[in-house]
């Protein structure tokens, strides 16, 4: 029996989220295939990848762009858009079973409550959705009978360690942070510091914006707001904890005292895999983790002092 292929609709294709999607995707040709491509800018790239995927639809968010997609896309039977009401628009077609909302900053919002709107389950790297509208998402997602899968790696483990205890009641959270690029820095040395020096995480490779948030810890106050909403919690059940290994990829406390943390080495490939294979886990080719290559794990707590966006 032939299983049928899961349409993806990737919102941010040419994006560090978007292109390891993409990979993810041609190493499961039989599992996935891709429905809609979208892209800001960067045409070029989406492109290359239409053609390699062949969707059946591509928006250019930029209309200044359009014609060059359109034209370099003719013959190919590839359907092209621009505009962001086109990316809104989109994300409605009957055929996409998930979408893949890998946009920066509040871009993201609008697409995603058309495609809760139409049914579609989302698989969310787009954590300022639920940051600046998690009451309205829950809702939308109960009414519309909709599920979130977590691309965030934090937000993954999470969810991977609730699976099988829908009748066990989280206790508290730990939500692990590498610490970033200046863990043990103080004031007076940040404010030496240069733009690449911030963009240069030691441990995730990711888009510039999520990479510069990672470094002041501005990032991991915005997961901690996104933990709140996809598992209903309330803030006080919500520790971070400092893992400069970034192995331990966060936890789950239950209420009798017993502790569930999901561990990998740091690659998104694997939540994102995660997110678009659920209920399935994937056979995959990801490097594996030892414990022999990591003999001491390490935890501290943040310094608020000197990150204060964390503490906001």
């Amino acid at each position: 029996m032939t299983t049928k292929k899961k349409q993806i609709a990737i919102l941010g294709s040419t994006g560090s989220i978007g292109t390891q999607a993409l990979e993810v995707i041609s190493e499961h040709p039989s599992l996935f295939e891709v429905e809609v491509l979208t892209a800001n800018n960067n045409s070029s790239l989406l492109i290359e990848q239409a053609k390699k995927f062949k969707p059946n639809t591509v928006v250019i968010t930029n209309e200044e762009k359009y014609k060059e997609v359109d034209d370099a896309l003719f013959g190919l039977g590839i359907k092209v858009f621009c505009g962001e009401k086109s990316l809104e628009e989109v994300v409605e077609g009957e055929n996409i079973d998930i979408v893949l909302t890998a946009l920066v900053g509040y871009s993201g919002l609008k697409p995603t409550i058309r495609a809760i709107k139409a049914g579609k389950n989302i698989a969310l790297a787009n954590k300022e959705t639920l940051v600046v509208a998690g009451d309205l998402i829950t809702k939308l997602c109960l009414e519309y009978g909709v599920q979130i899968y977590p691309v965030d790696s934090e937000h993954s483990a999470i969810f991977q360690c609730l699976v099988g205890e829908t009748y066990n009641p989280i206790e508290k959270i730990y939500l692990t942070a590498s610490g970033g690029p200046f863990r043990g820095m103080k004031m007076d040395a940040l404010s030496k510091v240069k733009k690449e020096q911030a963009l240069k995480h030691p441990n995730w490779e990711m888009g510039a914006k999520i990479t510069i948030d990672s470094a002041s810890l501005m990032n991991k106050g915005l997961e901690v707001i996104e933990a709140k909403w996809l598992f209903g919690l309330r803030t006080n059940q919500i520790e971070v904890v400092v893992h400069p290994q970034s192995i331990i990829h966060s936890a789950v406390q239950f209420e009798d005292g017993s502790i569930k943390a999901q561990l990998g080495l740091p690659d998104m490939k694997l939540p994102i895999q995660y997110a678009l294979g659920f209920p399935k886990r994937l056979q995959n080719n990801f490097k594996r983790f030892s414990f022999m290559d990591y003999p001491n794990l390490t935890f501290e707590k943040p310094d608020l002092e000197t990150f204060k966006n964390l503490q906001m």
